[in-house]
């Protein structure tokens, strides 16, 4: 074989090498694009209903909200089933996720669909969609605001600690857990809760086929089965999914029999793998949180006021 043979025969090994590299990109990039055409807003999928699920603590989620914009401009999403399972959570958590909800009916019908239980922000979350069902042993309603504060005064005086404050105002930090909260605070904490209620109550005003005076007498606190939701006008019927099926197809002329599709909310889940060790690293479950947890701080806090319904748990 000659030098120049030779010469060749390498440059040939090197375009071989090349195409063969940029064919196996291609097809990565054909992949990774894939679930995008048929799981997103792509051209490949077919009509759907789609449905989302709105359980645990409510807090602001901006991953959340973002879904509910993308499923409003999606033209392959007909209509949205929101699956709620939640006691409730940041009044501001749900207010925004109630606002989005609107935003979204704006563009295609919307159902809120409530499980086992949709009490307090849950509630208000549901009160954004165009229809709302439940099932007969639902827990439904909680109207109302709470704002919950530690007083650790007698601890501090049992082990002989004293916190001292320099205050710019008398109510700063107030109520603080180092002392009695005085009845000026008392008295502050009361108009922001009750400033917060009656938008609440104005809110079921709004969206239910209820006067103001039946409002505010449901809205003390209680909570109601699905059936006494129905009679007492929080919820529209009684029936689950099928119930929300039929309801998009006969009075929203939604096609029959479109699939209902799962869709959650994209919260970088590509890099998985980098969050779990994170999470290994610093040893937290982020997945063990409960509603004790939450208050008491292990694991992340509720700031602010609280629209929350928690079933009455065993003395520690």
């Amino acid at each position: 074989m000659s030098a120049q043979d030779w010469i060749d025969r390498r440059r040939l090994r090197r375009k071989l090498s090349f195409w063969r590299f940029a064919a196996i990109l291609i097809l990565l990039l054909v992949l990774a694009g894939l679930p995008f055409l048929v799981g997103g807003r792509g051209i490949l999928r077919s009509p759907q209903i789609a449905s989302v699920a709105i359980s645990g603590i409510i807090t602001e989620n901006d991953d959340r909200l973002a879904l509910l914009r993308e499923l409003g401009e999606d033209d392959g999403v007909r209509a949205v089933i929101l699956k709620i399972n939640s006691p409730g959570g940041t009044t501001v958590g749900g207010e925004t996720l109630y606002k989005a909800v609107r935003d979204l009916a704006v563009h295609k019908p919307v159902v809120a669909e409530i499980g086992t239980l949709g009490a307090s922000a849950a509630y208000m979350v549901s009160l954004g969609a165009d229809r709302i069902v439940a099932y007969n042993s639902s827990i439904v309603g909680s109207i109302g605001v709470i704002f919950q504060y530690a007083d650790a005064s007698r601890l501090l005086d049992t082990i002989g600690v004293r916190i001292d404050a320099v205050r710019s105002a008398p109510l700063k930090a107030e109520p603080s857990p180092f002392a009695p909260a005085p009845p000026e605070a008392i008295d502050m904490i009361r108009r922001l809760v009750m400033s917060s209620y009656d938008w609440f109550v104005g809110l079921v005003v709004e969206r239910r086929p209820l006067d103001e005076p039946t409002v505010r007498r449901l809205a003390d606190g209680s909570v109601f089965t699905g059936e006494q939701s129905l009679a007492n006008g929080l919820i529209d019927a009684l029936g689950g999914e099928a119930e929300a099926r039929r309801w998009l197809e006969e009075d929203r002329g939604i096609p029959a029999g479109l699939e209902i599709v799962e869709h959650e909310p994209d919260d970088g889940s590509r890099f998985g793998f980098l969050r779990g060790a994170a999470y290994s690293l610093l040893s937290i479950d982020p997945t063990g949180l409960n509603l004790r947890e939450l208050f008491l701080g292990q694991g992340g806090r509720l700031d602010g006021l609280v629209s929350l319904w928690q079933p009455p748990t065993d003395p520690a």
